[in-house]
């Protein structure tokens, strides 16, 4: 189904993937190192003063028209946490130069565009322009400041501050507001030399192309400095035993409250019960048949919205609802009566079937698109667990209703965080 291999150049793990499926070729480049308080801001800024401006196009604007010439080719960057990893990721979209009337080498002219942006970027006296850098600074505040105006991204980092309290995860991908005034250009630079040597890199190539041609051509263009690849993310805590759960009611001038749930499944990617624990998050609050979709927010109508998500890394259960401020106890109560019957196998045959179903064609949809599939490949390099699309599809519909339940047994609840408005709760 999805024919990936994977070859070693210059320390970087090149991904080579053939298809015809597209009708553009996608470079995805992804740098990982562990989430620390002391580099997060630094690492949250880098890639975009990286897409700001090269050694030859200096500049947004040249690097823009550079991008145009290359007939319309995409440049994206993007920074997120996977357990307690902290990843870059810089994506060029170009067009396949098999469609072209003129012999183009685009793919290969891509190639060299990305080794620029990454290792010859912009610079003045021999550290990063700080025009640039300022511009970024002011741009990341934005960013960061966004998720507090956005209250349900704000609940949902909120919760996991107080869940994660004094483990990496607890960080936010775009950093910490506090420390964005305080980076120097010259702090930037020799932190970006820095993860040149320590991060772990992979090259993904997706598109109608030959191995042969990718691998030349990162030869030639990717010459990385000596490299000391550092320690992965340290030992993760799964399974962080407390008394009694950890309740948290914050208040602000809000009209909805946010009633956001935190569980540990002391269960994550590398390990076999995955794909159950995969189904009980679809059965449970997943998909918009889930029990927590159709009984608190379509029969009991105590929810605008109900929803879980799982990061399937750091092993979290993470349920988030808009509710009435004055629902919050009966909302809470209808929510744990879903997990309860969880526990208890109270699923229906057509719940298990319906799951299965979706979660297939979700895969198969998420795959359809070069990115999706670079995200569904890139969780066998973070758990260090191959699945292939084949073994996951099957592997999901193997899931009987007892390994669910036995899932389900392991789920445990951490944290309650409610956001409501100054009045108070019910």
């Amino acid at each position: 189904m999805v024919n990936e291999k994977i070859t070693e150049i210059e320390n970087i793990n090149v991904h080579t993937i053939p298809t015809n499926k597209y009708k553009t070729n996608t470079l995805v480049w992804k740098m990982k190192a562990p989430l620390t308080k002391e580099t997060v801001t630094l690492r949250a800024l880098l890639p975009y003063v990286l897409q700001s401006g090269t050694a030859e196009h200096p500049s947004v604007k040249q690097l823009r028209t550079y991008l145009d010439e290359l007939y319309g080719a995409t440049l994206n960057v993007d920074l997120s946490k996977k357990g307690e990893s902290h990843i870059i990721t810089i994506r060029i979209d170009v067009a396949n130069e098999v469609f072209l009337q003129e012999k183009i080498p685009l793919l290969r002219n891509a190639l060299k565009l990305l080794s620029d942006i990454i290792l010859h970027p912009a610079l003045q006296d021999g550290r990063f322009v700080d025009r640039i850098v300022e511009q970024e600074k002011r741009a990341l505040k934005q960013r960061i400041q966004a998720v507090y105006d956005d209250k349900m991204r704000y609940a949902s980092l909120r919760l996991i501050q107080e869940m994660c309290k004094g483990e990496p995860y607890a960080l936010h991908a775009n950093g910490e507001l506090d420390d964005v005034d305080r980076i120097t250009a010259e702090e930037l630079f020799q932190y970006y030399k820095k993860t040149l040597q320590e991060d772990e890199i992979d090259l993904y190539v997706i598109g109608d192309v030959q191995e042969e041609t990718v691998l030349e051509a990162v030869a030639s263009h990717f010459s990385l400095p000596n490299r000391t690849l550092r320690a992965s993310a340290g030992e993760m805590v799964l399974s962080k035993k407390r008394n009694k759960v950890n309740e948290v009611i914050e208040k602000q001038d809000i009209k909805q409250g946010k009633l956001n749930i935190g569980y540990r499944t002391n269960i994550t990617y590398e390990d076999d019960d995955y794909y159950a624990l995969q189904m009980f998050n679809g059965i449970f609050g997943g998909f918009s048949h889930s029990k927590l979709f159709m009984n608190v927010r379509e029969k009991a109508s105590l929810a605008y919205y109900a929803a879980s998500r799982l990061e399937s890394h750091k092993g979290l259960l993470m349920v988030t609802s808009g509710i009435e401020p004055a629902n919050y106890q009966k909302a809470l109560q209808i929510i744990e009566k879903q997990m309860e019957a969880m526990k208890n196998g109270d699923i229906t045959d057509e719940e298990i079937a319906q799951t299965k179903a979706v979660i297939r064609n979700q895969l198969l949809e998420t795959i359809d698109t070069p990115r999706g599939l670079v995200e569904v490949l890139y969780h066998n390099v973070v758990a260090k667990r191959k699945r292939s699309m084949e073994e996951w599809l099957s592997g999901t519909d193997r899931i009987s209703r007892e390994e669910i339940v036995r899932v389900a047994s392991k789920v445990e609840l951490d944290t309650i965080y409610f956001l409501t408005g100054m009045e108070g709760t019910e």
